[in-house]
């Protein structure tokens, strides 16, 4: 069958049922987009600048605060000019274009949370050896190959999808090109994308696991210390990248694993809301509000630019 999606467009139509509130989704959209953009700018600054923070956690937090802008950025502009102008026309080029480095940026978020669970694994396991163990030359190594694989594993996906064909509907309804929704609207034989979506869930538990390791054995370790005091000292140092692991996992397995539903594609946008709003706003947020190191540098930083600014 010829493929035909070099002739015509996509239609992005999230919210098709409340076309009446379109307009009172804005200021959300808005809200969370610039709080998402000012926080992690802020941890990435207070990050670069202050010298307490050129340690490998911190290292990471600065890239994932930049993969949380680039991703969040990929989608919510998009949806707020469709939401304001109407026009939810996207050229077939510029939907696998969001889709590539949607993908890129999240599949690299993945491997990121993954090298911060084996940053957590080492800091916690091998306290003495730590600062050798994850050398800058190291860590800059480790960040660099999250960044090739997940730019490099998207292709791949972006390649397969390019050789779909869609004569079902120009419709995509969710609030981005998403690979799910791109995957119900296209027809002809679809044997050979679905053995490379097969192979891409079997490289997706590749972090899964090492992130089940890391913190198997950083409980493990934990349980053996003798007093309750340092347990839980110790285990403060790692439940703020605990608690964004859940939240970023639960969200991604909501929206790619739940079985379809009459209310699934509902479903999908208000995760998909969660997975490119919510959670990129959150993430710099917990590492703030449970690091000590993090909140006084923010509040130092804040507080000397207020008075320098009052002193002129």
């Amino acid at each position: 069958m010829e493929n035909e999606t070099d002739v015509f467009d996509f239609y992005i139509v999230a919210f098709s049922k409340v076309l009446c509130q379109k307009f009172s989704l804005f200021p959300i959209f808005l809200f969370l987009y610039l709080i998402c953009l000012l926080w992690n700018i802020l941890i990435i600054v207070i990050i670069f600048i202050d010298l307490h923070f050129q340690k490998p956690m911190y290292f990471f937090l600065r890239n994932l605060s930049f993969v949380d802008v680039l991703y969040s950025s990929v989608a919510l502009p998009k949806l707020m000019d469709i939401i304001i102008t109407g026009n939810n026309r996207i050229p077939f080029t510029a939907c696998l274009t969001q889709m590539y480095f949607f993908n890129s940026f999240a599949c690299t978020e993945i491997w990121l949370l993954t090298m911060m669970s084996y940053d957590r694994y080492v800091a916690i396991c091998f306290p003495l050896h730590y600062m050798f163990l994850m050398q800058k030359r190291k860590c800059v190594l480790l960040v660099s190959g999250c960044w090739i694989f997940g730019f490099s594993n998207s292709l791949v996906v972006t390649i397969f999808v390019s050789r779909l064909s869609f004569c079902r509907s120009r419709h995509i309804k969710q609030i981005f090109c998403d690979v799910k929704t791109l995957t119900k609207i296209s027809c002809g034989d679809i044997y050979e994308f679905q053995t490379m979506i097969l192979v891409q869930a079997l490289v997706g538990l590749c972090p899964f696991l090492l992130i089940l390791m890391s913190y198997s054995k950083i409980l493990a370790n934990i349980l053996g210390l003798s007093s309750i005091g340092q347990r839980k000292k110790t285990f403060s140092t790692c439940t703020s990248h605990l608690t964004i692991l859940l939240i970023f996992f639960g969200t991604l397995l909501c929206m790619y694993v739940i079985p379809p539903s009459d209310s699934s594609e509902e479903l999908d946008q208000v995760f998909s809301i969660i997975y490119l709003g919510v959670m990129p706003t959150l993430n710099p947020l917990i590492y703030s509000l449970r690091n000590e190191e993090v909140k006084t540098a923010i509040s130092n930083f804040l507080f000397s630019n207020i008075g320098h600014k009052r002193c002129k």
